[in-house]
């Protein structure tokens, strides 16, 4: 490709971004990194190759010319972060950050076996260790798992691991649904070497479990018999409580049909119910209505499991929405025009709970607000139960007197009567 007048001010900008990058290190790191820039271009414009490619090579070559890292200074950082809860050097840690997504993964294997070696406090080595693993997992997570497996039930290595523990379930699940076959058979190679043996006093592994769970919902995707056989090797008086606890909500809605299967073929019947509402719940958080129908439909869902369904989903739905923004009347009134659809005895039930939540989560919907939505849809009902169920909730007195306001408009006089007897 030909060379235009463009490769200036493309080495310019080129230039001032590796400036910018690299302005903690010394003049004369920043020249080496210049002087190797120069060079990928002057060998671009001499084989024709495209600006663009030699910007990334270059790139790539100032990384390296970078001084090695300080750990000692890297573990203080990440230890003081931890310390102050998130507050700190922030441009430091990004720095960081992206030194470690610019290793490759031998590289990222030799700092974890260097960090070992250096003497650190333990606190600074787990958090080293967990932002290592973190940048391995983009790397291989087979490979970042394996180096780690003895740490996946590891309490005893501070606030850092603790949290690195979520990432190795996360990282398992994410690995099973890509590649549920591999993904099994490293599973199953670690449980033969002992590795998730149990670690407690009372012969539960709590870490082996959320594999578990990851690993048969993949398969129910694409082994479903694969799947049953990992369910039923367990005691069966086990099994219901397994999957209400352990599955991720990862289900593909392909292996909506053989997920009940499994429920209703390996699990007494006192606990369908359960794990499929449960199931039901983890897609309220991120799937929309027509999405967790589609779910109940699929399955073929009993009127009582149906119920439950729709019970749990709403309200995860609404709990979703209010961590993040205050809950909205349009908000509600598509949650009811779902549940009314789909269980109509619910919605009243379900419109208070979406109510206490609006005011209890996130950004909080305050009282007078909530008690204006309770009204309206006790008006648009016609009967009294959103209203008194939701003054029946109540428990702020400083809110009393609101309430009794709000009390008032109750039609029937006994229950009038006795939620402002319990409004005094």
């Amino acid at each position: 490709m030909k060379i235009g007048p463009l490769i200036l001010p493309v080495v310019a900008l080129a230039l001032a971004g590796i400036w910018i990058a690299n302005q903690h290190q010394s003049v004369s790191a920043l020249k080496d990194a210049t002087a190797a820039l120069q060079k990928q271009f002057a060998a671009a414009r001499s084989s024709g190759t495209d600006p663009a490619d030699a910007k990334s090579t270059a790139a790539t070559q100032a990384t390296k010319n970078q001084k090695p890292l300080d750990w000692k200074k890297a573990g203080a950082l990440l230890a003081e972060l931890e310390r102050n809860e998130g507050m700190g050097d922030m441009r430091a840690l990004n720095s960081l950050k992206q030194r470690l997504q610019a290793m490759s993964q031998a590289e990222l294997i030799a700092a974890l076996d260097e960090v070992t070696t250096l003497g650190l406090p333990a606190n600074s080595l787990a958090n080293l260790e967990q932002a290592l693993f973190e940048a391995l997992i983009a790397k291989d997570p087979e490979v970042a798992l394996t180096r780690f497996t003895d740490h996946i039930g590891d309490t005893s290595r501070g606030m850092a691991w603790s949290f690195a523990r979520f990432q190795f379930n996360n990282t398992f699940s994410d690995w099973a649904a890509k590649d549920p076959a591999r993904a099994a058979a490293w599973f199953d190679q670690r449980i033969a070497a002992g590795k998730f043996d149990s670690k407690s006093t009372g012969g539960k592994n709590q870490s082996r479990a959320p594999f578990e769970g990851a690993l048969i919902e993949a398969l129910l995707g694409t082994a479903p018999d694969a799947a049953s056989r990992r369910l039923s090797a367990m005691p069966a008086d086990k099994r219901g409580d397994f999957l209400y606890r352990n599955l991720a909500g990862t289900l593909d809605e392909d292996a909506y049909p053989a997920f009940a299967k499994l429920i209703r073929e390996q699990l007494p019947e006192k606990w369908h119910i359960g794990v499929i509402s449960k199931q039901a719940e983890r897609l309220g958080k991120r799937k929309s209505y027509a999405e967790i129908t589609a779910f109940m439909d699929q399955i073929a869902a009993t009127p009582a499991e149906r119920v439950e369904c729709v019970k749990e989903a709403a309200e995860a739905r609404i709990r979703s929405i209010a961590n993040g923004r205050k809950i909205t009347r349009e908000d509600l009134d598509t949650l009811r025009e779902w549940t009314t659809r789909e269980s109509p005895d619910a919605t009243g039930r379900i419109t208070v709970e979406a109510l206490i939540t609006a005011m209890e989560r996130g950004p909080q919907l305050d009282f007078a607000a909530a008690s204006e939505l309770a009204l309206h849809y006790h008006q648009a009902s016609g009967n009294d139960d959103v209203l008194i169920s939701f003054l029946d909730r109540v428990s702020d007195r400083e809110k009393t007197e609101q309430a009794r306001a709000l009390a008032a408009n109750i039609t029937d006089a006994t229950r009038r009567e006795e939620i402002l007897k319990k409004l005094q």
